[in-house]
């Protein structure tokens, strides 16, 4: 295959660094009371915004790979779309997809599940419990559970993950209470068969089992120890569980929640077993990593204690991790992205510097790298991780924003290296907490880092390319849809909303290069977050791959006094 890069005809690159700014969940909302970017104090921002060439882009539903227009973007299709330079059908599509054509059902894991089923072997279903489409959807999970009940296998058990993040934020018994509906009609007693079908153990998103980038081992731990040992505390139902964390306290939200057990005279009602199967029905990869390892791993495997560890069939929606292989055992496809920029300039010798904190860390690796765990040249890319916090968001909304802008800036002075590309989590990480306050901190912090990163790339006399990957912190409550109005409690309190937004997301560019060019930004409101990888490789003088989406360059109307000031 070749990536031999062209230079651009037209295009000189800049004596310094071409710096790619990622402030993670910070969309253009409406500028309301809802809206922490608007309320935020941003003088860097609102200078770019006066000053600089500008755009809009879309970062979510179709233009960033999802089945409609109706879902919102996340971290990982943005990344994606970012570092692809094309849109790509993403998890959800692909899944929907798979289970419309029977394809899921078709393939070699799915009849061995079926086969260990008819052994008398359990199966259990493990993943994120909600509509919200970001990590998986309740429809793919029922399509699981019907197609096993009417392949005749007897016993089932689901370990339900409560999400309140990418939906609102306690709307668990909703999704729970359909969850056992379904189930209790296909159980035994209804038409059932002889079938036991069952919610077995359960928690919050954020502190049982969906761990990332090996941030807090302990969240997997406890996960596991509920799902496999059925340790945990105890529970007669999944509504029983959720109904007295609440009552215990009035503040929690679901995904903070605790794990819970479900027990009957006999103890825990599923707890997982040699000759069971297991699937995390997850389609999103970078929550599920860590639970796969610790159902795969061997002996090897050190991150916490697992005790008895069963011998299971384990498999994953999708791979999570086309490289290290994990899951070995999947039900549907990833998308096969290849050719991203990050490639395409490590195989011409480009050297890359990428950095964020762990939150984010594998955003700018390796699902900006298409999937792709490593890197593609050794030499020639530095990849920095700084460590997260590990307490509350909305207690630190300045995060590690600090820290990474340090090593940031050392790498635009070292002159090492042509492209940068830096991640700010603190917009997306606080938005999700529902505090508007602390996302509005969160948002005034990433200003002020920016600033100094931007000076940082004037004195190297480089170009700053500043977006988002998808909106957070722009929308902090919940809005009816049919009149835009913020939803309030019959207190008259503002419903928080912890989820993305559905909102377009800036793309500025500063140029301190000192050519002059004149270079501005297309004004196309079909344009998003695919374009930005062709923008920034004409940035760097060279002519992009034929396929990627176009560049959003152009001969603009910025005065040049302003980009060498």
């Amino acid at each position: 295959m070749a990536f031999e890069l062209d230079r651009h005809p037209d295009v000189a690159p800049p004596p310094g660094p071409v710096v790619i700014v990622i402030m993670d969940g910070v969309g253009i909302g409406s500028g309301g009371e809802d809206d922490a970017v608007a309320l935020a104090r941003t003088p860097t921002l609102d200078a770019l915004h006066a000053e600089r060439a500008h755009t809009r882009l879309l970062a979510h539903g179709t233009a960033v790979g999802l089945p409609s227009d109706d879902d919102m973007g996340n971290s990982e299709v943005g990344h994606n779309a970012l570092g692809a330079g094309r849109v790509f059908a993403q998890g959800a599509k692909l899944v929907n997809g798979a289970l419309t054509s029977g394809h899921l059902f078709g393939g070699e894991v799915w009849r061995s599940i079926l086969e260990r089923g008819r052994s008398g072997g359990a199966l259990h279903l493990i993943g994120l419990l909600s509509d919200g489409n970001v990590h998986s959807h309740i429809d793919q999970l029922f399509a699981l559970i019907r197609e096993a009940a009417e392949k005749g296998l007897t016993r089932l058990f689901v370990h339900p993950l409560l999400d309140g993040r990418d939906v609102p934020e306690r709307s668990a018994l909703t999704y729970v209470d359909s969850l056992e509906a379904l189930l209790g009609s296909l159980s035994s007693g209804d038409g059932g068969d002889g079938r036991t079908y069952r919610i077995a153990s359960g928690g919050g998103r954020m502190v049982v089992t969906m761990d990332r980038y090996e941030a807090d081992w302990t969240v997997v731990e406890r996960g596991w120890n509920a799902h496999v040992h059925g340790q945990g505390r105890a529970f007669s139902s999944a509504r029983q569980a959720i109904e007295t964390y609440r009552a215990e306290d009035p503040d929690l939200i679901d995904q903070f929640m605790s794990a819970f057990v479900i027990t009957d005279d006999n103890g825990p009602v599923g707890t997982i077993a040699d000759g069971d199967s297991v699937v995390f029905f997850n389609f999103r990869g970078d929550r599920a990593l860590e639970i796969s390892r610790a159902f795969e791993a061997g002996d090897e495997f050190d991150q916490f204690d697992r005790g008895r560890r069963p011998d299971v069939l384990y498999a994953g929606m999708m791979q999570y991790d086309g490289d290290l292989l994990i899951p070995q055992r999947f039900l549907v496809e990833p998308p096969a992205i290849e050719r991203t920029m990050g490639e395409y300039l490590a195989r011409n010798g480009v050297a890359q510097f990428a950095c964020a904190e762990t939150q984010k860390y594998g955003h700018v690796t390796y699902f900006w790298n298409g999937n792709r765990s490593g890197k593609f040249d050794d030499e020639t890319e530095t990849y920095v991780e700084v460590p997260s916090d590990r307490v509350p968001f909305e207690q630190r909304p300045w995060m590690k924003a600090a820290e990474v802008t340090d090593a940031v800036v050392e790498a635009v002075r070292s002159g090492d290296y042509p492209l940068v590309r830096v991640n700010y989590a603190n917009g997306d990480m606080v938005g999700h907490t529902g505090h508007r306050e602390a996302a509005v901190t969160a948002v005034q912090v990433v200003d002020l880092c920016l600033a100094r990163v931007l000076r940082a790339v004037q004195r190297a006399q480089g170009v700053a390319l500043i977006t988002a990957d998808h909106g957070n912190a722009d929308q902090m409550y919940e809005k009816n849809k049919k009149t835009g109005a913020v939803k309030r409690d019959d207190q008259g309190h503002p419903q928080a909303k912890t989820s993305h937004s559905l909102n377009p997301v800036t793309c500025v560019l500063a140029d301190f290069s000192g050519h002059d060019r004149n270079l501005g930004l297309r004004q196309d409101p079909t344009a998003g977050l695919a374009n930005v990888a062709a923008t920034v490789l004409e940035l760097l003088g060279y002519a992009p791959p034929a396929d990627y989406d176009p560049s959003l360059l152009e001969p603009g109307t910025t005065d040049r006094t302003q980009n060498n000031s």
